[in-house]
């Protein structure tokens, strides 16, 4: 298999498809673990067939989990089928294929109380503390993906109007999400106050910037999460997107529509968005157990 067609495929998908860095970072990895495989056998693409792809399927059950073995057989149809148009396949070998059975898998949340926990968890008095408050709000105000929230530009933000335009979301697709007025109040004090001393004498238009005035990034922003959490009762493993998945769950345990959260987590297929409603359901049962007098 020459790693020169798994380029060729990641442009194709950039370039049609509009797809995120990450996004893409994530297919060549996956097509890598199977050239790797290929190579171990010593065979090369011509050499696909169903009785390979079965073997490699069979391989890599037995070494990840079900989750990830799935994934990897989605990028590995999906470059069949592109290897199938260009005409360096005859026929898709991952036909006969079908994905590992696994169990619902709900997203871990934390409550309302927790949030408050760590959005109170910042020194607004300092720069990066006033900076700090400002992201953290904003992730839950809006429930946007890490990257999403790290590669904002000022020009982004209206906060007269209360909104932020997210720009080629994941998916490849522009949304309008509204902030709320707490997120309104302290990212007009980040603005106003923090920004322009971190910027110093730089030229940057990214929103969120680092002690040097240089663009904020997913790691060092993982890394705020994390330092606030240790703050806090919460005792799940926090990272940007456990507040993403609490967003979702709170405006539902709030009687928000689900095609809303739909259109807010900017998710193309609304299946994605349906495991939130499982999570509410389960916290209704909790409260259910809890306070109920014959639970």
């Amino acid at each position: 298999m020459n790693k020169e067609l798994i380029d060729n495929f990641i442009d194709s998908l950039w370039l049609e498809d509009g797809l995120a860095k990450n996004t893409l970072s994530a297919y060549r990895q996956d097509l890598n673990d199977f050239y790797d495989f290929l190579t171990t056998k010593q065979l090369s693409l011509t050499d696909i067939n169903a009785d390979v792809a079965r073997a490699w399927f069979i391989h890599m059950n037995a070494e990840v989990k079900a989750s990830t073995s799935n994934r990897r057989l989605a990028t590995l149809k999906r470059f069949c089928q592109w290897a199938l148009r260009q005409h360096y396949l005859k026929e898709d070998p991952t036909l006969s294929l079908i994905a590992s059975k696994q169990g619902l898998r709900l997203p871990k949340s934390i409550s309302e109380s927790q949030v408050e926990e760590l959005l109170n968890a910042p020194n607004t008095e300092t720069i990066a503390g006033l900076r700090d408050r400002a992201m953290l709000e904003t992730l839950y105000a809006t429930g946007l993906r890490v990257t999403e929230l790290v590669t904002l530009k000022t020009l982004h933000i209206n906060i007269d109007e209360g909104v932020i335009r997210v720009i080629m979301g994941k998916g490849g697709k522009d949304r309008i999400v509204p902030m709320g007025e707490t997120a309104e109040y302290y990212l007009r004090e980040y603005m106003t106050k923090a920004r322009p001393e971190l910027l110093g004498n730089k030229v940057n238009d990214e929103l969120f910037l680092s002690r040097f005035g240089t663009s904020m990034t997913r790691q060092a922003f993982w890394q705020i999460i994390k330092k606030y959490a240790t703050q806090t009762s919460i005792k799940i493993p926090l990272s940007p997107h456990v507040v993403r998945h609490a967003f979702a769950t709170h405006l539902l345990n709030h009687g928000a529509d689900l095609r809303v959260v739909q259109m807010l987590l900017g998710h193309a297929d609304i299946s994605t968005t349906q495991i939130y409603t499982h999570v509410a359901r389960e916290r209704l049962k909790q409260l259910h157990q809890k306070h109920h007098p014959r639970a």
